[in-house]
Protein backbone atom coordinates (compact mmCIF):
# COMPACT_ATOMS: atom_id res chain seq x y z
CA UNK A 1 0.00 0.00 0.00
CA UNK A 2 1.16 3.58 -0.89
CA UNK A 3 -0.87 5.72 0.46
CA UNK A 4 -3.60 5.08 3.99
CA UNK A 5 -5.92 7.83 5.28
CA UNK A 6 -8.62 8.24 7.94
CA UNK A 7 -11.11 10.47 8.41
CA UNK A 8 -11.33 13.40 11.38
CA UNK A 9 -12.69 12.58 14.16
CA UNK A 10 -12.16 16.05 15.69
CA UNK A 11 -13.21 19.37 14.39
CA UNK A 12 -10.97 22.55 14.90
CA UNK A 13 -12.61 25.47 15.72
CA UNK A 14 -12.69 27.90 13.38
CA UNK A 15 -11.59 31.01 15.10
CA UNK A 16 -10.72 29.67 18.43
CA UNK A 17 -7.56 29.14 20.33
CA UNK A 18 -5.99 27.02 22.97
CA UNK A 19 -7.23 29.66 25.52
CA UNK A 20 -10.84 28.84 25.28
CA UNK A 21 -9.91 24.94 26.58
CA UNK A 22 -9.26 26.32 30.00
CA UNK A 23 -12.48 28.99 30.32
CA UNK A 24 -14.58 25.72 28.85
CA UNK A 25 -13.00 23.38 31.56
CA UNK A 26 -14.10 25.92 34.11
CA UNK A 27 -17.35 26.78 32.76
CA UNK A 28 -18.61 22.37 32.31
CA UNK A 29 -16.36 20.94 34.93
CA UNK A 30 -15.87 23.52 37.14
CA UNK A 31 -15.34 21.16 40.46
CA UNK A 32 -13.45 18.44 38.65
CA UNK A 33 -9.23 17.77 39.08
CA UNK A 34 -8.10 18.91 35.70
CA UNK A 35 -4.25 19.32 37.39
CA UNK A 36 -2.39 18.40 39.99
CA UNK A 37 0.61 20.09 41.74
CA UNK A 38 2.63 18.45 44.39
CA UNK A 39 3.11 20.25 47.51
CA UNK A 40 5.32 19.39 50.82
CA UNK A 41 5.41 15.76 48.98
CA UNK A 42 1.91 15.07 48.79
CA UNK A 43 -0.63 15.35 45.35
CA UNK A 44 -3.20 18.70 45.93
CA UNK A 45 -6.08 18.71 42.85
CA UNK A 46 -6.47 22.08 41.39
CA UNK A 47 -9.90 22.39 39.74
CA UNK A 48 -10.96 23.27 36.52
CA UNK A 49 -12.07 27.02 38.46
CA UNK A 50 -8.69 27.36 40.10
CA UNK A 51 -6.71 26.75 37.26
CA UNK A 52 -8.48 29.03 35.20
CA UNK A 53 -7.82 32.08 38.15
CA UNK A 54 -4.27 31.09 38.80
CA UNK A 55 -3.54 31.44 34.61
CA UNK A 56 -5.26 34.52 34.21
CA UNK A 57 -3.24 36.19 37.29
CA UNK A 58 -0.13 34.71 35.65
CA UNK A 59 -1.09 36.19 32.66
CA UNK A 60 -2.17 40.00 33.95
CA UNK A 61 1.71 39.96 35.24
CA UNK A 62 2.70 39.19 31.97
CA UNK A 63 0.76 41.69 30.25
CA UNK A 64 1.85 44.21 33.31
CA UNK A 65 5.37 43.64 32.23
CA UNK A 66 5.11 44.44 28.50
CA UNK A 67 4.47 41.28 26.91
CA UNK A 68 2.70 42.22 23.81
CA UNK A 69 0.61 40.10 21.48
CA UNK A 70 2.92 37.74 19.04
CA UNK A 71 5.71 38.35 21.53
CA UNK A 72 7.94 35.12 22.40
CA UNK A 73 8.59 34.31 26.00
CA UNK A 74 11.24 31.70 26.64
CA UNK A 75 10.28 28.35 29.18
CA UNK A 76 13.20 26.59 30.80
CA UNK A 77 12.15 24.50 33.16
CA UNK A 78 11.76 20.91 34.31
CA UNK A 79 8.58 19.06 34.20
CA UNK A 80 6.66 20.72 37.07
CA UNK A 81 2.89 22.48 38.07
CA UNK A 82 4.06 25.78 36.34
CA UNK A 83 5.32 24.90 33.18
CA UNK A 84 1.75 23.82 32.25
CA UNK A 85 0.23 26.72 34.20
CA UNK A 86 2.63 29.75 32.71
CA UNK A 87 2.65 28.03 29.44
CA UNK A 88 -0.91 29.13 29.05
CA UNK A 89 -0.22 32.24 30.65
CA UNK A 90 1.77 33.26 27.66
CA UNK A 91 -1.08 31.65 25.54
CA UNK A 92 -3.70 33.76 27.60
CA UNK A 93 -1.20 37.53 27.30
CA UNK A 94 -1.49 36.47 23.42
CA UNK A 95 2.12 35.70 23.29
CA UNK A 96 4.33 32.72 21.80
CA UNK A 97 5.81 29.77 24.28
CA UNK A 98 9.22 29.04 23.25
CA UNK A 99 10.47 25.85 25.41
CA UNK A 100 13.98 25.46 25.79
CA UNK A 101 15.28 22.50 27.61
CA UNK A 102 16.28 22.83 31.47
CA UNK A 103 19.56 20.79 30.25
CA UNK A 104 20.93 22.68 27.05
CA UNK A 105 24.23 25.02 26.96
CA UNK A 106 24.27 28.39 27.28
CA UNK A 107 25.28 28.53 23.46
CA UNK A 108 21.97 26.65 22.80
CA UNK A 109 20.23 29.23 24.40
CA UNK A 110 21.45 32.08 23.13
CA UNK A 111 20.67 30.48 19.81
CA UNK A 112 17.00 29.56 20.78
CA UNK A 113 15.91 32.83 22.37
CA UNK A 114 18.25 34.93 19.99
CA UNK A 115 16.88 33.37 16.66
CA UNK A 116 13.57 33.73 18.74
CA UNK A 117 13.88 37.06 19.46
CA UNK A 118 12.24 36.55 22.51
CA UNK A 119 11.59 39.18 25.19
CA UNK A 120 11.49 37.07 28.38
CA UNK A 121 12.19 34.43 29.72
CA UNK A 122 10.62 31.99 32.39
CA UNK A 123 13.24 29.84 34.39
CA UNK A 124 13.29 27.04 36.94
CA UNK A 125 16.72 27.76 39.03
CA UNK A 126 19.47 30.03 39.72
CA UNK A 127 21.32 27.79 37.57
CA UNK A 128 19.33 28.32 34.58
CA UNK A 129 19.07 32.38 35.10
CA UNK A 130 23.14 32.39 35.56
CA UNK A 131 23.33 30.10 32.02
CA UNK A 132 21.25 32.99 30.67
CA UNK A 133 22.86 35.85 32.42
CA UNK A 134 26.10 34.40 30.38
CA UNK A 135 24.82 35.33 26.93
CA UNK A 136 22.73 38.32 27.99
CA UNK A 137 25.22 40.57 26.16
CA UNK A 138 24.35 38.50 22.95
CA UNK A 139 20.03 38.85 23.73
CA UNK A 140 19.57 42.28 22.93
CA UNK A 141 15.37 41.57 22.81
CA UNK A 142 15.13 39.84 26.27
CA UNK A 143 14.06 42.36 28.85
CA UNK A 144 12.67 40.04 31.36
CA UNK A 145 13.73 36.97 33.27
CA UNK A 146 11.25 35.53 35.88
CA UNK A 147 12.61 32.48 38.03
CA UNK A 148 10.18 30.22 39.36
CA UNK A 149 12.06 28.77 42.48
CA UNK A 150 12.22 32.53 43.27
CA UNK A 151 8.51 32.98 43.63
CA UNK A 152 8.37 33.79 39.57
CA UNK A 153 4.39 32.61 39.47
CA UNK A 154 3.70 35.14 42.93
CA UNK A 155 5.74 38.07 41.59
CA UNK A 156 3.51 38.22 38.53
CA UNK A 157 0.42 38.04 40.33
CA UNK A 158 1.36 41.00 42.46
CA UNK A 159 2.39 42.81 38.98
CA UNK A 160 -0.74 42.36 36.94
CA UNK A 161 -2.89 43.17 40.47
CA UNK A 162 -3.77 46.44 38.53
CA UNK A 163 -4.57 44.98 35.38
CA UNK A 164 -8.37 44.63 34.07
CA UNK A 165 -10.33 41.15 33.47
CA UNK A 166 -11.29 43.11 30.60
CA UNK A 167 -7.98 43.57 29.19
CA UNK A 168 -7.29 39.78 30.06
CA UNK A 169 -10.25 38.70 27.93
CA UNK A 170 -9.20 40.64 24.91
CA UNK A 171 -5.45 39.66 24.86
CA UNK A 172 -6.99 35.66 25.51
CA UNK A 173 -8.98 36.16 22.70
CA UNK A 174 -6.36 37.91 19.99
CA UNK A 175 -4.75 34.41 18.67
CA UNK A 176 -6.66 32.36 15.79
CA UNK A 177 -6.32 28.80 15.07
CA UNK A 178 -3.64 29.71 12.43
CA UNK A 179 -2.02 32.09 14.90
CA UNK A 180 1.52 30.83 16.07
CA UNK A 181 1.21 29.06 20.05
CA UNK A 182 4.70 27.76 20.29
CA UNK A 183 8.66 27.61 18.43
CA UNK A 184 9.65 24.59 19.15
CA UNK A 185 13.74 24.17 18.27
CA UNK A 186 14.32 20.78 17.15
CA UNK A 187 17.83 19.42 15.75
CA UNK A 188 18.75 19.56 12.46
CA UNK A 189 21.74 17.76 10.42
CA UNK A 190 23.65 21.40 10.29
CA UNK A 191 23.68 21.05 13.70
CA UNK A 192 21.84 24.33 14.15
CA UNK A 193 18.12 23.41 15.84
CA UNK A 194 15.77 24.95 13.59
CA UNK A 195 12.32 26.63 15.46
CA UNK A 196 9.59 24.23 14.37
CA UNK A 197 6.28 26.89 14.68
CA UNK A 198 3.14 25.33 15.59
CA UNK A 199 0.08 26.73 15.50
CA UNK A 200 -3.11 26.06 17.80
CA UNK A 201 -4.86 24.82 14.61
CA UNK A 202 -1.76 22.08 14.20
CA UNK A 203 -2.54 21.21 18.45
CA UNK A 204 -6.58 21.26 18.01
CA UNK A 205 -6.21 19.00 14.94
CA UNK A 206 -3.62 16.95 17.01
CA UNK A 207 -4.64 16.69 20.34
CA UNK A 208 -8.92 16.48 19.38
CA UNK A 209 -8.24 13.63 17.02
CA UNK A 210 -5.87 11.62 19.53
CA UNK A 211 -8.39 11.83 22.26
CA UNK A 212 -11.67 11.05 20.31
CA UNK A 213 -9.57 7.42 18.44
CA UNK A 214 -8.39 7.12 22.40
CA UNK A 215 -11.61 8.31 24.23
CA UNK A 216 -12.04 4.99 26.04
CA UNK A 217 -8.56 5.66 28.28
CA UNK A 218 -9.61 9.66 28.34
CA UNK A 219 -12.78 9.79 30.39
CA UNK A 220 -13.53 13.06 32.19
CA UNK A 221 -13.21 12.92 36.58
CA UNK A 222 -12.08 9.18 36.37
CA UNK A 223 -8.80 8.86 33.65
CA UNK A 224 -5.78 10.56 34.79
CA UNK A 225 -2.20 11.01 32.99
CA UNK A 226 1.48 11.52 35.00
CA UNK A 227 3.69 13.92 32.76
CA UNK A 228 7.12 12.75 33.53
CA UNK A 229 8.47 13.43 30.08
CA UNK A 230 10.01 16.52 29.51
CA UNK A 231 7.18 19.50 28.25
CA UNK A 232 9.77 21.41 26.18
CA UNK A 233 9.41 17.99 23.92
CA UNK A 234 6.64 18.06 21.70
CA UNK A 235 5.74 14.74 22.80
CA UNK A 236 5.39 16.17 26.23
CA UNK A 237 3.28 19.42 24.84
CA UNK A 238 0.77 16.34 23.30
CA UNK A 239 0.72 14.89 26.42
CA UNK A 240 -0.12 18.27 28.75
CA UNK A 241 -2.66 20.05 25.74
CA UNK A 242 -4.78 16.89 25.15
CA UNK A 243 -5.65 16.65 29.11
CA UNK A 244 -6.60 19.77 28.94
CA UNK A 245 -8.95 19.07 25.83
CA UNK A 246 -10.01 15.71 27.47
CA UNK A 247 -10.19 16.47 30.21
CA UNK A 248 -8.62 14.56 32.87
CA UNK A 249 -6.16 14.87 35.74
CA UNK A 250 -2.58 15.92 34.81
CA UNK A 251 0.18 15.05 37.13
CA UNK A 252 3.21 16.16 36.46
CA UNK A 253 7.02 15.48 38.12
CA UNK A 254 10.34 16.20 36.96
CA UNK A 255 12.31 13.32 36.27
CA UNK A 256 12.45 9.12 35.96
CA UNK A 257 14.44 9.01 39.25
CA UNK A 258 11.76 8.08 41.68
CA UNK A 259 9.01 7.08 39.17
CA UNK A 260 8.13 4.01 40.94
CA UNK A 261 7.05 5.73 43.95
CA UNK A 262 5.15 8.73 42.18
CA UNK A 263 3.52 5.85 39.88
CA UNK A 264 2.09 4.76 43.50
CA UNK A 265 1.48 8.07 44.96
CA UNK A 266 -0.44 9.34 41.92
CA UNK A 267 -1.98 5.66 40.28
CA UNK A 268 -2.24 6.95 37.12
CA UNK A 269 -4.81 5.33 34.63
CA UNK A 270 -2.80 6.51 31.59
CA UNK A 271 0.91 6.62 31.19
CA UNK A 272 2.70 8.21 28.46
CA UNK A 273 6.64 7.38 27.92
CA UNK A 274 9.57 6.49 26.05
CA UNK A 275 10.92 2.94 25.24
CA UNK A 276 13.70 4.04 27.79
CA UNK A 277 11.11 4.31 30.88
CA UNK A 278 9.40 0.78 29.44
CA UNK A 279 12.89 -0.76 29.75
CA UNK A 280 13.34 0.29 32.96
CA UNK A 281 10.37 -0.80 34.36
CA UNK A 282 11.47 -4.75 32.94
CA UNK A 283 14.81 -3.97 33.87
CA UNK A 284 14.63 -2.97 37.20
CA UNK A 285 11.76 -5.91 38.59
CA UNK A 286 14.37 -8.33 36.23
CA UNK A 287 17.29 -7.10 38.66
CA UNK A 288 14.97 -7.23 41.42
CA UNK A 289 14.03 -10.71 40.81
CA UNK A 290 17.73 -11.79 40.45
CA UNK A 291 18.45 -10.33 43.73
CA UNK A 292 15.78 -12.38 45.83
CA UNK A 293 16.55 -15.20 44.24
CA UNK A 294 13.80 -15.27 41.72
CA UNK A 295 15.29 -14.42 38.41
CA UNK A 296 14.32 -18.20 36.85
CA UNK A 297 10.90 -17.69 37.68
CA UNK A 298 10.67 -13.59 36.33
CA UNK A 299 12.53 -15.42 33.30
CA UNK A 300 9.78 -18.46 32.65
CA UNK A 301 7.00 -15.16 33.70
CA UNK A 302 8.39 -12.87 31.07
CA UNK A 303 8.61 -15.70 28.41
CA UNK A 304 5.06 -16.47 29.04
CA UNK A 305 3.69 -12.90 28.82
CA UNK A 306 5.30 -12.64 25.34
CA UNK A 307 3.84 -16.12 24.26
CA UNK A 308 0.85 -15.20 25.63
CA UNK A 309 0.61 -11.43 24.01
CA UNK A 310 1.52 -13.29 20.40
CA UNK A 311 -1.24 -15.88 20.58
CA UNK A 312 -3.68 -13.32 21.24
CA UNK A 313 -3.05 -12.23 17.73
CA UNK A 314 -2.97 -15.81 16.33
CA UNK A 315 -6.86 -17.04 14.75
CA UNK A 316 -6.92 -19.82 17.66
CA UNK A 317 -5.97 -17.14 20.46
CA UNK A 318 -3.48 -18.67 23.43
CA UNK A 319 -3.67 -22.88 24.12
CA UNK A 320 -5.64 -23.82 27.60
CA UNK A 321 -1.87 -24.85 28.98
CA UNK A 322 -0.50 -21.31 28.04
CA UNK A 323 -3.64 -19.92 29.37
CA UNK A 324 -3.38 -22.01 32.79
CA UNK A 325 0.66 -20.71 32.59
CA UNK A 326 -0.61 -17.35 32.09
CA UNK A 327 -2.93 -17.18 34.94
CA UNK A 328 -0.46 -18.89 37.85
CA UNK A 329 2.16 -16.33 36.86
CA UNK A 330 -0.49 -13.12 36.86
CA UNK A 331 -0.73 -14.28 40.77
CA UNK A 332 3.25 -14.61 41.03
CA UNK A 333 4.55 -11.54 39.10
CA UNK A 334 2.47 -9.99 36.67
CA UNK A 335 -0.15 -8.54 39.32
CA UNK A 336 2.86 -6.98 41.52
CA UNK A 337 4.43 -5.35 37.97
CA UNK A 338 0.86 -3.88 37.38
CA UNK A 339 1.28 -2.99 40.84
CA UNK A 340 4.68 -1.15 40.48
CA UNK A 341 3.08 0.70 37.83
CA UNK A 342 0.35 2.16 40.06
CA UNK A 343 -2.44 -0.14 40.05
CA UNK A 344 -4.52 1.45 38.07
CA UNK A 345 -3.07 1.66 34.88
CA UNK A 346 -5.11 0.03 31.48
CA UNK A 347 -2.56 1.27 29.07
CA UNK A 348 0.31 3.41 27.77
CA UNK A 349 1.26 5.38 24.43
CA UNK A 350 5.15 4.93 24.09
CA UNK A 351 6.86 7.42 21.48
CA UNK A 352 9.98 8.99 20.30
CA UNK A 353 11.68 6.00 19.50
CA UNK A 354 11.36 2.24 18.56
CA UNK A 355 9.57 0.22 21.44
CA UNK A 356 10.58 -3.02 20.22
CA UNK A 357 8.74 -5.86 19.43
CA UNK A 358 9.68 -8.10 22.31
CA UNK A 359 8.85 -5.22 24.86
CA UNK A 360 5.54 -4.46 23.58
CA UNK A 361 4.21 -8.37 24.07
CA UNK A 362 5.66 -8.30 27.35
CA UNK A 363 3.85 -5.66 28.59
CA UNK A 364 0.55 -6.86 26.63
CA UNK A 365 1.39 -9.84 28.19
CA UNK A 366 0.78 -8.62 32.06
CA UNK A 367 -1.92 -6.85 31.30
CA UNK A 368 -0.48 -3.86 30.86
CA UNK A 369 -0.66 -2.71 26.74
CA UNK A 370 1.83 -0.21 25.59
CA UNK A 371 0.28 1.57 22.65
CA UNK A 372 3.86 2.67 20.46
CA UNK A 373 3.12 5.62 17.75
CA UNK A 374 5.41 7.87 16.11
CA UNK A 375 5.36 11.43 15.56
CA UNK A 376 8.17 14.38 14.92
CA UNK A 377 7.74 18.36 16.31
CA UNK A 378 6.64 19.17 12.97
CA UNK A 379 3.91 16.87 12.85
CA UNK A 380 3.10 18.07 16.73
CA UNK A 381 3.65 14.97 17.84
CA UNK A 382 2.23 11.71 17.17
CA UNK A 383 0.94 11.08 13.15
CA UNK A 384 0.51 7.89 13.45
CA UNK A 385 -0.32 5.22 16.82
CA UNK A 386 -2.18 2.33 17.25
CA UNK A 387 -5.70 2.40 18.10
CA UNK A 388 -6.81 0.86 21.77
CA UNK A 389 -9.03 -1.58 20.30
CA UNK A 390 -6.76 -2.75 17.17
CA UNK A 391 -3.25 -2.87 18.08
CA UNK A 392 -0.83 -4.18 15.90
CA UNK A 393 2.88 -4.57 17.88
CA UNK A 394 5.96 -4.02 15.72
CA UNK A 395 4.01 -0.85 13.87
CA UNK A 396 3.90 2.60 15.21
CA UNK A 397 -0.41 2.39 14.04
CA UNK A 398 -2.19 3.98 11.57
CA UNK A 399 -2.80 7.65 10.84
CA UNK A 400 -3.39 10.18 13.40
CA UNK A 401 -7.68 10.58 12.43
CA UNK A 402 -7.69 13.63 9.38
CA UNK A 403 -4.34 13.05 8.01
CA UNK A 404 -2.75 11.08 5.45
CA UNK A 405 0.45 9.18 4.89
CA UNK A 406 1.92 7.90 1.81
CA UNK A 407 4.97 5.86 1.21
CA UNK A 408 6.91 8.05 -1.36
CA UNK A 409 8.55 6.48 -4.67
CA UNK A 410 12.11 5.58 -2.53
CA UNK A 411 10.15 4.54 0.41
CA UNK A 412 10.23 8.13 2.35
CA UNK A 413 7.13 8.47 4.43
CA UNK A 414 5.23 11.36 3.29
CA UNK A 415 2.36 13.08 5.47
CA UNK A 416 -0.42 15.17 5.12
CA UNK A 417 -2.88 16.91 7.77
CA UNK A 418 -4.27 20.17 9.31
CA UNK A 419 -1.50 18.48 12.33
CA UNK A 420 1.51 19.48 9.97
CA UNK A 421 3.56 23.04 11.16
CA UNK A 422 3.55 25.51 9.46
CA UNK A 423 6.94 26.76 8.80
CA UNK A 424 10.46 27.03 10.31
CA UNK A 425 11.28 30.56 11.60
CA UNK A 426 13.49 32.51 9.92
CA UNK A 427 14.33 29.62 7.78
CA UNK A 428 12.32 29.94 4.41
CA UNK A 429 15.33 27.39 2.52
CA UNK A 430 14.49 24.82 4.98
CA UNK A 431 10.72 25.31 5.31
CA UNK A 432 10.81 24.96 1.13
CA UNK A 433 12.98 21.41 1.62
CA UNK A 434 10.90 20.13 4.12
CA UNK A 435 7.36 20.84 2.40
CA UNK A 436 6.28 20.28 -1.27
CA UNK A 437 3.00 20.41 -2.79
CA UNK A 438 1.52 20.21 0.56
CA UNK A 439 3.46 16.76 1.61
CA UNK A 440 5.83 16.94 4.69
CA UNK A 441 9.10 14.60 3.87
CA UNK A 442 9.81 13.48 7.16
CA UNK A 443 13.13 11.97 6.19
CA UNK A 444 12.24 8.35 7.61
CA UNK A 445 11.90 5.01 5.47
CA UNK A 446 8.90 3.55 6.13
CA UNK A 447 6.11 0.79 4.82
CA UNK A 448 2.42 0.62 4.85
CA UNK A 449 0.47 -2.44 4.91
CA UNK A 450 -3.17 -3.54 3.49
CA UNK A 451 -4.95 -1.78 7.20
CA UNK A 452 -2.69 1.15 6.85
CA UNK A 453 -0.49 -0.06 9.78
CA UNK A 454 2.96 1.77 8.68
CA UNK A 455 6.31 0.79 10.56
CA UNK A 456 9.14 2.46 10.00
CA UNK A 457 12.30 0.64 8.71
CA UNK A 458 14.82 3.50 8.72
CA UNK A 459 16.43 6.76 8.40
CA UNK A 460 17.59 9.60 5.45
CA UNK A 461 18.62 11.39 7.31
CA UNK A 462 21.53 11.43 10.38
CA UNK A 463 19.73 12.59 13.15
CA UNK A 464 20.12 10.21 16.28
CA UNK A 465 17.15 9.44 18.21
CA UNK A 466 17.73 7.75 21.71
CA UNK A 467 16.14 5.41 23.73
CA UNK A 468 14.80 8.27 25.89
CA UNK A 469 13.56 10.30 22.54
CA UNK A 470 16.24 12.94 22.09
CA UNK A 471 16.88 13.79 18.89
CA UNK A 472 20.66 14.21 18.35
CA UNK A 473 22.49 16.35 15.44
CA UNK A 474 25.59 14.31 15.31
CA UNK A 475 27.80 17.37 13.68
CA UNK A 476 27.75 20.11 16.28
CA UNK A 477 29.58 17.59 19.17
CA UNK A 478 31.64 15.33 16.33
CA UNK A 479 33.32 18.27 14.78
CA UNK A 480 33.93 19.82 18.46
CA UNK A 481 35.20 16.39 19.05
CA UNK A 482 37.46 16.41 15.79
CA UNK A 483 38.84 19.46 16.60
CA UNK A 484 41.00 17.89 18.97
CA UNK A 485 44.58 17.35 17.79
CA UNK A 486 44.77 13.82 18.36
CA UNK A 487 41.45 12.86 16.56
CA UNK A 488 41.11 12.00 12.98
CA UNK A 489 37.30 10.98 12.91
CA UNK A 490 34.51 10.64 15.20
CA UNK A 491 31.05 9.45 14.68
CA UNK A 492 28.53 9.40 17.32
CA UNK A 493 25.87 6.75 18.00
CA UNK A 494 23.25 6.26 19.91
CA UNK A 495 19.88 5.60 17.67
CA UNK A 496 17.31 3.60 19.89
CA UNK A 497 19.89 3.69 22.88
CA UNK A 498 19.93 4.58 26.38
CA UNK A 499 22.69 7.30 25.83
CA UNK A 500 24.87 8.55 23.12
CA UNK A 501 27.98 7.04 22.38
CA UNK A 502 31.28 7.82 19.73
CA UNK A 503 33.78 5.45 17.69
CA UNK A 504 36.62 7.24 17.24
CA UNK A 505 39.90 7.23 15.07
CA UNK A 506 43.09 8.72 16.04
CA UNK A 507 44.90 11.05 13.68
CA UNK A 508 48.25 9.04 11.94
CA UNK A 509 50.51 11.89 12.18
CA UNK A 510 49.79 13.23 15.62
CA UNK A 511 49.79 9.99 17.54
CA UNK A 512 53.95 9.06 16.62
CA UNK A 513 54.22 13.00 18.76
CA UNK A 514 51.57 12.46 21.60
CA UNK A 515 53.60 9.23 21.95
CA UNK A 516 56.70 10.46 22.13
CA UNK A 517 55.48 13.47 24.46
CA UNK A 518 54.11 10.56 26.93
CA UNK A 519 57.49 8.00 26.99
CA UNK A 520 55.65 5.33 25.02
CA UNK A 521 57.07 2.69 22.89
CA UNK A 522 58.55 4.18 19.54
CA UNK A 523 56.32 3.56 17.15
CA UNK A 524 53.27 2.70 19.19
CA UNK A 525 50.35 1.98 16.75
CA UNK A 526 46.72 3.25 17.58
CA UNK A 527 45.77 -0.98 17.98
CA UNK A 528 48.64 -1.11 20.54
CA UNK A 529 47.86 2.41 22.46
CA UNK A 530 43.81 2.42 22.28
CA UNK A 531 43.49 1.13 25.92
CA UNK A 532 46.50 3.18 27.25
CA UNK A 533 45.29 5.15 30.00
CA UNK A 534 46.96 8.70 29.51
CA UNK A 535 45.63 8.20 25.96
CA UNK A 536 42.31 7.77 26.56
CA UNK A 537 42.38 10.52 28.99
CA UNK A 538 43.44 12.37 26.40
CA UNK A 539 40.93 11.85 24.39
CA UNK A 540 38.52 12.01 27.49
CA UNK A 541 39.26 15.80 27.31
CA UNK A 542 38.66 16.06 23.71
CA UNK A 543 34.89 14.36 24.57
CA UNK A 544 34.62 16.89 27.14
CA UNK A 545 35.15 19.74 24.75
CA UNK A 546 32.75 18.56 22.61
CA UNK A 547 30.09 18.29 25.26
CA UNK A 548 30.49 21.90 26.21
CA UNK A 549 28.50 22.76 22.99
CA UNK A 550 25.37 20.61 23.48
CA UNK A 551 23.12 19.69 27.00
CA UNK A 552 23.29 16.57 29.39
CA UNK A 553 21.27 14.50 27.20
CA UNK A 554 22.92 15.25 23.68
CA UNK A 555 26.59 15.03 25.33
CA UNK A 556 29.28 11.60 25.08
CA UNK A 557 29.29 9.35 27.33
CA UNK A 558 31.60 6.79 26.39
CA UNK A 559 33.86 6.19 23.53
CA UNK A 560 35.63 3.47 21.53
CA UNK A 561 39.02 4.00 20.36
CA UNK A 562 39.23 2.33 16.72
CA UNK A 563 42.20 0.85 15.48
CA UNK A 564 42.34 2.07 12.00
CA UNK A 565 41.54 5.55 10.02
CA UNK A 566 38.22 5.90 7.94
CA UNK A 567 39.40 5.85 4.31
CA UNK A 568 37.79 5.89 1.29
CA UNK A 569 39.85 2.65 0.57
CA UNK A 570 38.10 0.95 3.23
CA UNK A 571 34.48 2.39 2.38
CA UNK A 572 34.26 4.33 4.97
CA UNK A 573 33.84 7.57 3.50
CA UNK A 574 32.96 9.29 0.05
CA UNK A 575 34.97 10.75 -1.85
CA UNK A 576 34.54 13.93 -0.70
CA UNK A 577 35.25 12.57 2.65
CA UNK A 578 31.32 12.52 3.78
CA UNK A 579 31.17 9.25 6.29
CA UNK A 580 29.44 6.63 5.68
CA UNK A 581 27.63 5.87 8.49
CA UNK A 582 25.50 2.90 7.49
CA UNK A 583 28.92 1.53 6.81
CA UNK A 584 30.94 2.54 9.55
CA UNK A 585 28.03 1.27 12.32
CA UNK A 586 27.36 -2.31 10.12
CA UNK A 587 31.39 -2.95 10.51
CA UNK A 588 32.04 -1.58 13.86
CA UNK A 589 28.70 -3.19 15.27
CA UNK A 590 31.04 -5.12 17.94
CA UNK A 591 32.77 -1.37 18.97
CA UNK A 592 29.25 0.05 19.37
CA UNK A 593 28.01 -3.05 20.90
CA UNK A 594 31.11 -2.78 23.75
CA UNK A 595 30.17 1.11 24.45
CA UNK A 596 26.67 -0.03 25.83
CA UNK A 597 27.96 -3.37 27.81
CA UNK A 598 27.60 -2.74 31.61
Amino acid sequence: MREFSLPALYEVPADGNLTDLIRRNAAQHPDVAVIARKRDGRWQDVTANEFLAEVRAAAKGLIAAGVQPGDRVGLMSRTRYEWTLLDFAVWTAGGITVPVYETSSPEQIAWILGDSGAVGCLVETEVHEAAIESVRDRLPELEHVWQIDRDAVELLRSKGAEISDAEVDERSSLATADSPATIVYTSGTTGRPKGCVLTHRNFFAECGNVVERLRPLFRTGDSSVLLFLPVAHVFGRLVEIASVLAPIKLGLVPDIKNLTEELASFRPTLVLGVPRVFEKVYNSARAKAQADGKGKIFDKAADTAIAYSRALDAPTGPSLGLKLKHKLFDKLVFSKLRTVLGGRGEAAISGGAPLGERLGHFFRGIGFTVLEGYGLTETSAATAFNPWDRQKIGTVGQPLPGSVVRIADDGEVLLHGEHLFSNYWNNETATAEALSEGWFHTGDIGTLDTDGYLAITGRKKEIIVTAGGKNVAPAVIEDRIRAHALVAECMVVGDGRPFVGALITLDEEFLPRWAEDHGKPAGATATELRDDPELLAAVQQAVEDGNAAVSKAESVRKFRILPAQFTEESGHVTPSLKLKRNVVAKDFADEIEAIYQA
